[in-house]
């Protein structure tokens, strides 16, 4: 059993933290010198450890407009020659962490992620493993116009969120927010590339119509049901059940305030397990019927407290517990490999060409 990881930050926390991926997050935690960063979460070598065998690997862009913008945000957009400029620094990154490590792999065809897999099909052999990365761009706006997704597609990336924030493809907030003509257009071409479409942080009426109109591989990589925490950036029930009529898997997140509604930062660690996580899975998988469209999108690294994650997480090595905290509540080995791999193993799958 391998877990799939639908979202880890590692490029734009190389970016924006200075952060080495090759280097274990105990020891990036000790070269930390910014007092308002997070603590470094994730690693090559704890993802290694901990069985993950494939990360979607985010392309952020902040606008220096933002509201809320984290303090160790370094560099912002002012426009989208600035946002097309940072996020070809993320995907060049991903390049040259698979240049310069032997154990990671981007995945950019079917042949790539079949080479990745098979090298977790011995038991023992840690050192000979691959992790796979496939590049994911959060928000369109560097996107210039539809027809340069082909462009895109030539530098690596394979997946596509339209929406991280307003921007000329989707317009508005909350469940009002819909796509702009442009928006449409950029689903074509997105289409016609075969890229995989991610819903998440994309208005309701947007991600409906989305979900409507894609004809290709859908998935919401890191989010969760409505019903833990009342913000746009969660389903609705409605549109859960609609991701998954269309075969889409939702990613559910481990950061605390996504996974117990009553939950506080000045909450202690404890107070979040990893049995709440396994709640959000079984809501999920009670509401639409069984465990297919349910998977793994954790945000680890993604710029939260310590004390955001639940209490049993401190980095991604421990990933694998979410396996014996499945098999606790009674899901099958099958359910299991699943929910931590297979059902976003067949969504990418869909999304890639043979080679």
């Amino acid at each position: 059993m391998i877990i799939v990881d639908a979202l880890q930050n590692i490029a734009p926390n190389a970016l924006q933290l200075g952060r080495d991926y090759a280097s274990w997050a105990w020891l990036q935690r000790g070269a930390q010198t910014n007092s308002n960063a997070p603590p470094a979460s994730t690693s090559l070598r704890d993802n290694l450890l901990g069985r993950v065998a494939l990360v979607f690997g985010s392309i952020p862009v902040w606008d220096e407009a933002a509201q809320g913008l984290p303090a160790w945000v370094r560099y912002t957009s002012r426009g989208h020659n600035d946002a097309q400029r940072i996020a070809r620094w993320q995907l060049d990154h991903y390049q040259r962490l698979a240049d310069d490590n032997q154990q990671i792999r981007l995945v950019l065809s079917r042949q790539d992620l079949d080479e990745v897999l098979a090298t977790w099909q011995a038991k023992d052999d840690i050192g000979g493993r691959l992790q796979g990365i496939v590049p994911l761009l959060q928000g369109a706006a560097p996107v210039s116009e539809p027809k340069q997704i082909e462009e895109w597609l030539e530098y690596g990336l394979r997946i596509v969120a339209p929406a991280w924030g307003s921007n000329r493809y989707v317009t508005g907030a909350g469940d009002d927010g819909d796509l702009t003509l442009l928006g449409y257009e950029l689903l074509e071409a997105l289409e016609s590339f075969h890229i995989l479409l991610d819903i998440a942080r994309m208005p309701g009426r947007a991600a409906a119509t989305a979900i409507e109109r894609y004809e290709g591989a859908i998935i919401a990589s890191h989010t969760s049901p409505r019903r833990n925490y009342d913000h746009p950036h969660c389903l609705s029930d409605a549109l859960i059940r609609q991701l998954c009529q269309r075969d889409g898997v939702m990613g559910i997140m481990l950061y605390n305030r996504y996974l117990r509604r009553d939950w506080h930062p000045s909450d202690p660690k404890r107070r979040v397990t990893l049995s709440h996580w396994v709640d959000t899975v079984d809501y999920v998988c009670q509401l639409v019927g069984n465990a297919a469209h349910v998977g793994l999108g954790s945000d680890i690294d993604g710029g939260y407290a310590y004390s955001s994650l639940p209490a049993e997480i401190d980095t991604s090595c421990d990933l694998w517990l979410l396996r014996g905290a499945l098999g606790e509540r009674g899901f099958s080995d099958d359910e299991a490999a699943a929910i931590l791999g297979g059902n976003m193993l067949r969504k990418l799958r869909e999304s890639l060409a043979n080679g």
